[in-house]
């Protein structure tokens, strides 16, 4: 089969879908990699694959690009002939979608959209969510029919069911998009002053300003912990916080920003504990679940994925979110107790082990391709 993987970034395409395109290859299958041009296409292309460039802006909403947007991926379908076509993040899954018939070939292709979060459209409260909401919702009602939708928590699917975007039947649950447990594997505790770490994207609905009071309080308590933030700012999303905020931050002495840090095992090995306190619902997060493989604790807010991806005084402690104090009394109380943060972290080892490993994952995902 020919199949064709499609996201709004290329680098999205190299961290988390890579090994389902090598895992497809060796399948058998031909996998070309479509996305927008960026800085991890050369490393697709060192990897074996063939990559096709794609005109579909994060930000865009002027309706006359966007439509040229939805024709050009038109084109490439029709060019292609793929067999099924497998759409990843917001865009890529409406206009793929779409697309899929505009430029259909014969016979058409299987449509396979992946709903990896909800994200600003849905949780987002300003006028400007609002609007985008009241024309997504439509466009997903059009753009789902006929197609399989994979979800990664059941609250979203919910979401999508309970507000007549999609019929239950066409829908599967695979929780996350897999962890590479041949990468992330455990190290032991490092010695010294404990270190805390917020993996992901430096957005305000991922709970980055509740991280750094956390952080404040617990210095102003004499407590000799680090806090670093790694990810880096996100201008493509509304929710972002400004460069100027996250280097502020710094300047104080309160938190240290990384910025996004490819090697994250090596992060992670020197952290005692990872902390994403997400006032938004996620998809299934990936930073906990690589944390959990690395034998690490986790702190977690309940959002929606978040409160499964953690088990609550087994693998981590789960917070209420928007609360700092909750926050920050759960920190202290891993920080003061490492026995307990070592147990916890073999536990979560077992746990990603059992449910998230990148093999258990592909494999269901590809159950869904080609049943």
């Amino acid at each position: 089969m020919k199949i064709l993987l499609v996201a709004n970034t290329d680098w999205y395409l190299y961290n988390f879908r890579l090994l389902l395109a090598q895992a497809l290859r060796e399948h058998g299958d031909e996998v070309v990699l479509v996305s927008p041009p960026g800085q991890y296409v050369e490393r697709l292309r060192a990897a074996g694959f063939r990559w096709l460039p794609a005109d579909i802006s994060r930000r865009g909403v002027n309706p006359l690009r966007e439509a040229g947007a939805l024709l050009r991926l038109a084109r490439i379908y029709r060019d292609e002939r793929p067999h099924l076509v497998s759409h990843f993040t917001i865009k890529p899954v409406l206009y793929g979608s779409l697309a899929a018939r505009l430029g259909r070939a014969h016979p058409a292709p299987r449509v396979v959209n992946a709903v990896t979060g909800l994200g600003y459209v849905f949780y987002g409260v300003d006028r400007k969510a609002a609007l985008l909401r009241a024309i997504v919702r439509p466009l997903y009602r059009l753009a789902l029919r006929g197609t399989r939708i994979i979800f990664q928590n059941e609250s979203d699917r919910q979401v999508f069911t309970g507000g007549r975007l999609a019929d239950a039947a066409q829908t599967y649950l695979i929780p996350s998009s897999g962890i590479d447990v041949r990468r992330f594997r455990p190290t032991p505790l490092p010695e010294g002053a404990p270190l805390v770490v917020f993996n992901g994207r430096m957005l305000w609905s991922k709970g980055v300003s509740d991280f750094v009071e956390a952080a404040r309080a617990l210095h102003r308590e004499g407590s000799l912990a680090r806090f670093w933030l790694v990810g880096s700012s996100d201008p493509g999303n509304p929710e972002s916080v400004p460069e100027e905020q996250l280097r502020a931050w710094q300047a104080e002495g309160v938190v240290e920003w990384l910025g996004w840090q490819e090697n994250m095992p090596g992060i992670l090995a020197q952290s005692t504990l990872v902390c994403l306190p997400t006032r938004a619902g996620e998809g299934f997060p990936r930073s906990l679940l690589e944390a959990a493989a690395s034998g690490r604790a986790v702190i977690a807010s309940d959002a929606p994925g978040c409160d499964q991806a953690v088990l609550h005084g087994e693998t981590g402690l789960i917070v209420p979110r928007g609360d700092p104090p909750a926050l920050t009394a759960a920190l202290r109380s891993l920080l003061a107790d490492p026995e307990r943060c070592q147990r916890m972290g073999a536990a979560g080892r077992q746990f990603v082990e059992a449910r998230f490993s990148s093999d258990l994952i592909i494999n269901r995902t590809m159950a869904v391709y080609f049943s």
